[in-house]
């Protein structure tokens, strides 16, 4: 399998895109697959750079066997079109604002997170942020049902 680096990208990456990166990352860990797929996660706000995970994320994350604790937060670049072959955004405001800045020469994969998703009821991952405490399991429905469809993905393309 050729190596292949994803970022997850949300509004202040606390929340979905570092949801995505932890639960993607036991996903490859469990499949053995760390050595060849590269994941990271970032925000296109710069408001929680070197945060932790929001402390509800983390407590969803971890009652369904997933631990974000040592992500932190960190902001999207320009250069981080040099750096993915996978760049990911969680809803649509996110996607364009880094269409805005996608240079014509990159030829990687930028859309929306759920593209890899077998379900059908959501295009974009809702933002939990200020919502009540079931968007949290929502969340983690949907990047759970995503990641499986982007390993299984990235099995059949980059193999």
């Amino acid at each position: 399998m050729q190596e292949t680096r994803v970022l997850f990208v949300c509004l202040g990456n606390i929340c979905r895109s570092p949801t995505a990166h932890g639960i993607f990352q036991a996903y490859v860990d469990r499949e053995n697959l760390s050595h060849v797929i590269r994941i990271e996660s970032a925000g296109t706000s710069g408001w929680h750079v070197g945060d932790p995970p929001d402390s509800r994320a983390m407590a969803a994350a971890k009652s369904r066997g997933f631990d974000l604790s040592r992500l932190r937060g960190r902001g999207f670049t320009a250069s981080d079109f040099l750096a993915f072959d996978y760049i990911l955004a969680m809803d649509n405001d996110n996607l364009s604002a880094m269409q805005a800045l996608q240079p014509s020469t990159y030829t990687g994969h930028l859309s929306l997170f759920l593209d890899f998703s077998q379900q059908t009821a959501y295009r974009e991952v809702p933002d939990p942020y200020y919502g009540a405490a079931d968007g949290f399991s929502t969340v983690l429905d949907l990047v759970e049902d995503g990641c499986a469809g982007l390993l299984e993905h990235i099995r059949q393309t980059r193999s």
